[in-house]
């Protein structure tokens, strides 16, 4: 798809919407008088004149081309973004009159609506904030009503932050197998296994120069997780190493919890789950996807539904009473029926909290890569089983306490987590919120740091890949000066 960008400064904007409807075209931006680059084409202008803004939209599909335009008098306080909000309005009618599709979240396609719609809150009210949501941005009554009911929810955990403290995230960025939808920055154990213990190593190094940083700023984690990739493919002596660091490393007399997230459940044993319940963790995933054999081998994740079911099993016997389920809507060979089993499947299990994802399919997952075609997913049976549960959790008693949504997600959906009253998992809120700072440790984590009492944020990358993280981790440990740099620096 040739996308056309002329005088104006939305490129960005628009190159998401239109891979909203068309999300395996590759995006080529041009100028006015490019090479013609054949169907689909998008040409987005905008033009200044008296005082009249003018933004045109074209496209140029199945042989036809169609047209919108509108002229408006410089508005409101901010008049290039309200701009920018009307060209999107116009390319989404044409791109939705073109594919026979109207996404529920309209011209929306950042990853936080609902911080979104908290501002919109804040500035105009939350009945103003609704109607907004639904005729300036186009997202549908449903997807409102949700975004309202997960910002309430949220309230009661955003009420708990303090300009002290933090949340500590820890990356295990290795998995048994990868699975063909996952685009993350993982490595499988069967490539990368020799790598496991020097990695432990230095990332136990790492936990405990971030500790000394942390002390010596007055900083106090409210919470911890660990991520991955799968960190129960760690052994259970690993998983203590990390954890007996954590807890030596830090004063955890403020932290509301301790998640880790378990992930695959054929790596779930009897004595990982020791290792982590007595070193105090608090929380656990354990994360089937779907309750459905035939789905799980489509995917390629090397585990059974009785797996899953013997996980949870396990994982009770051995104490835990806050474990959480990640489902995902739109995976290949699943319909709307066998969600609908998967999800009161679950259910009779009762676990704590239930994520449900959209499946987002990257450029790097192998199901996009399939020389058969890229597997596009069915947007209507997908949105079909989000909308059931939707509607089917609240009647468990589960509540959406967060939400966030990805590009090339099917049916430009959303992810939600629903948990039990109480049982919300903090650390899921304040990085979707970024309402504190977030220290990482391990492979591909990202410290993004929070200046207490403004918006400022600023991100520190450590290195991508285990095998970079270990031959280059003296570099990458001096990257961590830059946390007390930026705290000194909001002092001043």
């Amino acid at each position: 798809m040739t996308l056309v960008i002329d005088g104006h400064p939305y490129r960005c904007g628009m190159e998401n919407l239109c891979r909203v409807f068309y999300p395996f075209e590759k995006i080529t931006s041009a100028e006015p008088g490019a090479a013609d680059g054949g169907e689909p084409a998008v040409y987005t202008g905008m033009a200044l004149e008296d005082g009249i803004t003018r933004v045109t939209v074209r496209l140029r599909a199945g042989g036809k081309t169609r047209e919108k335009t509108e002229a408006f008098g410089r508005q409101g306080a901010d008049p290039e973004k309200e701009a920018g909000r009307r060209m999107a309005v116009l390319l989404y009618e044409l791109l939705a009159a073109e594919r026979g599709m109207r996404p529920q979240w309209g011209i929306l396609t950042g990853v936080r609506p609902v911080k979104l719609f908290g501002s919109l809150c804040e500035t105009m009210g939350e009945g103003e904030a609704s109607a907004y949501f639904q005729r300036k941005l186009l997202v549908s009554p449903r997807k409102t009503e949700l975004c309202r009911v997960t910002l309430e929810n949220e309230k009661k955990i955003l009420a708990c932050v303090r300009p002290e403290y933090f949340s500590l995230y820890l990356s295990i960025p290795f998995c048994p197998t990868r699975c063909a939808y996952c685009s993350f920055v993982s490595s499988s154990v069967e490539k990368t296994f020799r790598l496991i213990p020097e990695y432990v190593r230095l990332l136990c190094k790492e936990i405990e120069e971030t500790g000394r940083v942390a002390a010596a700023l007055g900083l106090r984690p409210a919470s911890v997780y660990m991520g991955g990739g799968t960190p129960t493919t760690l052994s259970a002596e690993q998983l203590g190493a990390v954890l007996d660091a954590v807890r030596s490393s830090f004063d955890l007399s403020a932290c509301h919890e301790v998640t880790v997230e378990a992930g695959r459940p054929d790596t779930i044993t009897e004595d990982r789950l020791e290792a982590m319940k007595s070193r105090g963790v608090t929380r656990i995933s354990i994360n089937p996807q779907t309750l459905s054999d035939r789905v799980l081998r489509a995917i390629g994740r090397r585990h059974t539904t009785e797996q899953t079911f013997s996980a949870f099993e396990m994982a009770r016997r051995g104490g835990f009473d806050n474990i959480n389920m990640d489902l995902i809507a739109g995976l290949p060979k699943d319909d709307p029926e066998g969600f609908r089993a998967t999800l009161k499947g679950v259910a009779d299990l009762a676990p704590e909290s239930v994520t449900v994802h959209t499946l987002a399919l990257k450029r790097a997952a192998r199901l996009a890569k399939d020389p058969a075609g890229p597997y596009g997913g069915n947007a209507d049976g997908t949105e079909e089983m989000v909308d059931f549960a939707d509607s089917f959790l609240p009647e468990k008693g589960y509540a959406p306490y967060y939400l966030y949504r990805q590009s090339r997600m099917v049916g430009n959906l959303e992810n939600v987590g629903w948990a039990l009253p109480g049982r919300e998992c903090a650390y899921n809120v304040f990085i979707m919120e970024e309402c504190q700072t977030i220290l990482a440790c391990g492979a591909g984590a990202v410290t993004k740091l929070k200046a207490p009492g403004s918006g400022r944020l600023e991100r520190v990358f450590n290195f991508k890949y285990p095998y970079e993280y270990i031959s280059r981790y003296a570099e990458m440990l001096n990257r961590k000066g830059r946390v007390k740099e930026f705290y000194d620096g909001c002092t001043r």
